[in-house]
């Protein structure tokens, strides 16, 4: 969906919400793949926000700072100023959102690339949980929050 001009400047604004520092963040995740991906497939509806906050985007940074149009080439600082001033516009909004999907979503679906977001929040990899799952199965503990036989 994404010209690899917009795939820079999204990219640029995922790594801004997810940010790398000791860990991998949105950039490592392949964030920007999993929103492309989305915007072709189950995402189409929102391709109209994506491309309006692409096109009015030069504009912000322009305001922010006089002389520069690509949010990908502004310094971290930089950044922060232009999303302070659009963090309201549905296209953050839809942007925030993607990002925290693809940073989370099954990297079948284009990102979370070796499950970097998985890891990072400590998820368990399998696929497939066989029981016991946890505290809340425990036959004593069902017993006490479903009352009775614990059925």
């Amino acid at each position: 969906f994404f010209s690899r001009e917009q795939a820079a400047e999204i990219e640029a604004i995922a790594s801004r919400i997810i940010h790398s520092d000791d860990s991998p963040g949105a950039r490592e995740a392949g964030v920007v793949h999993f929103v492309d991906r989305a915007l072709t497939t189950w995402a189409k509806g929102q391709q109209a926000v994506f491309t309006e906050g692409l096109t009015k985007l030069p504009t912000d940074v322009t305001a922010k700072v006089p002389g520069q149009s690509r949010f990908s080439t502004l310094t971290t600082a930089q950044q922060d100023e232009v999303l302070r001033g659009i963090e309201q516009t549905p296209f953050f909004g839809a942007l925030r959102f993607a990002t925290l999907a693809g940073m989370f979503a099954l990297p079948m679906h284009g990102g979370n690339k070796d499950f970097i977001g998985w890891k990072l929040m400590g998820q368990d990899l399998e696929s497939e949980f066989k029981p016991p799952f946890g505290w809340y199965d425990r036959p004593a503990n069902r017993r006490a929050l479903l009352g009775g036989d614990g059925e």
